[in-house]
């Protein structure tokens, strides 16, 4: 195998390194359950996530009963304290995701996670199931740090790690993730396993959708943005 056209690959946490979504729902149901509203169909949970839990608990409430800032900071902390007691019930890497980081890691590759999940709790998923790799970066939503799509995390660790942001990668599975690593000059990679779909992917600027995992080791000096 060739040495891959870029130094660095700054990935995404849901949706594209693990697969955390029975579980967001589980907890998400739970509060809503405990307020005697309408629970969610595991699958909504792909438009739920990714702007943040703090988001995401706001869009459980049904359109016609939105919660005031009280209602919405309670509910937001029996969220969290739901997702404590579940967080790796059903959480597992996506198939083919060890191997790559066996191949992107032999090939010297830089490797760091920029989530908006919860920092404790994206450090924790991390230590959890990706422990056997070395992670240059493990960044959660920090506070006083804006969320994604702002570029600021993923240009903070481009300039940590002393790397151009052209010889970076970004991999996510929402436009989310493609429109922060085009903001940050980073080639925006779109994971076709994760949480939403291809055609969000290329509407934020995506260079490439990969169907598995490993299709990222056959990216091309020509594909890099």
């Amino acid at each position: 195998m060739p040495t891959p056209p870029f130094r660095a690959v700054l990935f995404d946490l849901d949706g594209t390194l693990l697969d955390t979504l029975a579980d967001l729902a589980a907890s998400g149901n739970a509060v809503m359950r405990g307020r005697g509203l309408p629970e969610h169909p595991v699958e909504a949970f792909r438009r739920f996530v990714g702007d943040g839990t703090a988001a995401q608990v706001y869009r459980l409430f049904p359109e016609d009963r939105k919660p005031d800032p009280d209602e919405h900071a309670a509910a937001l902390a029996e969220y969290m304290a739901a997702y404590e007691t579940r967080w790796n019930a059903t959480t597992r890497p996506y198939d083919g995701i060890p191997a790559l980081l066996d191949a992107l890691a032999a090939d010297g590759v830089r490797l760091a996670v920029l989530s908006n999940k919860a920092h404790a709790f994206t450090q924790r998923c991390m230590a959890e199931f990706f422990g056997a790799w070395h992670w240059d970066f493990v960044f959660g939503l920090r506070e006083g740090f804006p969320r994604k799509p702002d570029p600021a995390g993923a240009l903070e660790i481009a300039e940590r790690l002393g790397l151009a942001p052209r010889d970076c990668v970004f991999l996510g599975d929402s436009g989310i993730d493609m429109e922060t690593g085009r903001r940050a000059g980073m080639t925006p990679v779109g994971a076709l396993w994760g949480f939403r779909d291809a055609d969000e992917l290329r509407a934020a600027g995506a260079a490439r959708l990969l169907a598995k995992p490993g299709d990222l080791l056959e990216l091309a000096p020509t594909q890099q943005g």
